[in-house]
């Protein structure tokens, strides 16, 4: 393992992120389950970034990405493809966007790029509305638009961006505010900010749960407000269902519908979890935004025959056994198992979340101010302990993220809460 950390280091970025003080290799899983190198089997909570969404090596996905792959690997779209007609069509549908159309990218980093491509076309403005805290993706694009100092490496951007309080309920100016109080303020910032706006804004992009912000949300219905001021003004509403999207909140299919009084988005980006694992991202938009464009473009890579395959065995899976229900039924009973052992622990400041996508935030109880250090602790003993989990947080990442796979079973999330409470009472 050391030899192919040191070959990682000679050939690979230093900023290419990697977990634990002894990085881990992971060679198969099955299930919730990895193995790693040296045949030690752990119970995976963050499925690769939120990403293997049902199990690892789902056997009906797997024989579609195989049975694809032995009759056409690549076509590009200058061709037809049956595979990405299919799940466009199921995509759509499932959006709640009337008219929907579809574009599919290899990332999520890719669907932000192609979201703010189409609203600032749509709109002619390069000047976006974003939420402090946020993320979302790697490129020069959307590093501009990302709230989170630890994730945005340059202030180089061409985009004009505007950030918008909201995403944070816990901290920050209106911590302390009742929930319709918090929406008020956060609506009438946004009239300030709009008010000191030159020309027209093209959009608002905004996580309805912030991921590697920490699993925060505002109250729902605080994007509702938001889009009755954003229609004042002709401002499109793109939902980052990144992370959010396929059921894994338990309570809606899509984060966005928390917010539902005001309709949906205007356009939504996914990824992550459609493929199970296999590279795709998209975005949905309405006919008239989607066709903006005024000039030719394709996608090499984007809609491959085998990751729509995979998407679409994938869907079939997660709907035809209910995994919102399930990630609604399991996910409340881990967040209540949580919340009743970490009341004992000082150093947990709150358990959040919702469904399968729940946070555990960190901190000093001497004076409540975020605790890294702990975070690392934490992250470094469930480890140990057999259990794989996440972090973020801000620019502090003082935050544990939990989001296990769908399928994730009553006895998994007990064994993994376990694992949790003797690695916080290390921490």
């Amino acid at each position: 393992m050391r030899d192919l950390y040191s070959r990682h280091k000679s050939v690979l970025p230093q900023w290419l992120a990697l977990y634990y003080a002894e990085p881990l290799e992971i060679t198969h899983g099955e299930g919730r389950h990895v193995w790693d190198a040296d045949g030690r089997k752990y119970l995976d909570f963050f499925g690769g970034i939120l990403t293997t969404m049902t199990a690892h090596a789902l056997p009906e996905v797997t024989k579609a990405v195989s049975e694809q792959a032995g009759r056409i690997i690549h076509s590009s779209t200058l061709y037809l493809n049956r595979p990405m007609i299919d799940l466009a069509e199921r995509v759509a549908g499932l959006s709640g966007i009337p008219d929907a159309r579809v574009f599919f990218t290899t990332s999520g980093t890719e669907a932000t790029d192609t979201a703010l491509l189409l609203a600032t076309a749509h709109r002619r403005s390069n000047q976006i509305l974003a939420m402090r805290n946020s993320y979302h993706g790697r490129s020069f694009t959307a590093v501009g638009i990302t709230g989170n100092s630890g994730w945005s490496p340059t202030s180089l951007s061409p985009l004009q961006t505007l950030y918008v309080h909201g995403g944070v309920r816990g901290r920050g100016p209106y911590a302390e505010l009742t929930d319709t109080e918090f929406t008020e303020a956060c609506v009438a910032d946004l009239r300030d900010m709009l008010g000191q706006a030159r020309g027209g804004v093209a959009a608002l992009i905004a996580e309805p749960i912030q991921g590697v912000g920490g699993f925060t949300s505002p109250p729902d219905g605080l994007f509702a407000a938001f889009r009755e001021v954003l229609r004042e003004h002709g401002i499109l509403w793109i939902s980052d269902e990144v992370q959010t999207g396929w059921g894994r909140t338990g309570d809606h299919f899509w984060g966005w519908q928390a917010h539902a009084a005001s309709g949906p988005p205007d356009m939504l980006t996914f990824a992550k979890g459609i493929g199970n694992g296999m590279s795709i991202g998209g975005v949905v938009a309405s006919a008239d935004v989607m066709n903006s464009l005024d000039s030719n473009s394709i996608s090499t890579f984007g809609g491959s025959p085998v990751t729509m395959a995979a998407g679409n065995a994938n869907l079939t899976y997660l709907l035809e056994h209910d995994l919102q229900g399930n990630a609604r039924r399991v996910g409340g009973l881990l967040i209540e198992r949580l919340r009743a052992i970490c009341a004992q622990i000082p150093v947990v400041r709150e358990v959040r979340g919702r469904g399968l996508m729940i946070g555990i935030e960190l901190v000093d109880p001497t004076t409540g101010e975020a605790n890294p250090q702990a975070a690392t602790a934490a992250l470094e003993a469930a480890r140990a302990g057999g259990l794989l989990i996440g972090k973020g947080g801000g620019h502090d990442t003082s935050v544990l993220r939990i989001a296990p796979p769908l399928t994730l079973t009553v006895a998994e999330a007990e064994e993994g809460a376990a694992i949790l409470e003797r690695a916080l009472r290390e921490a």
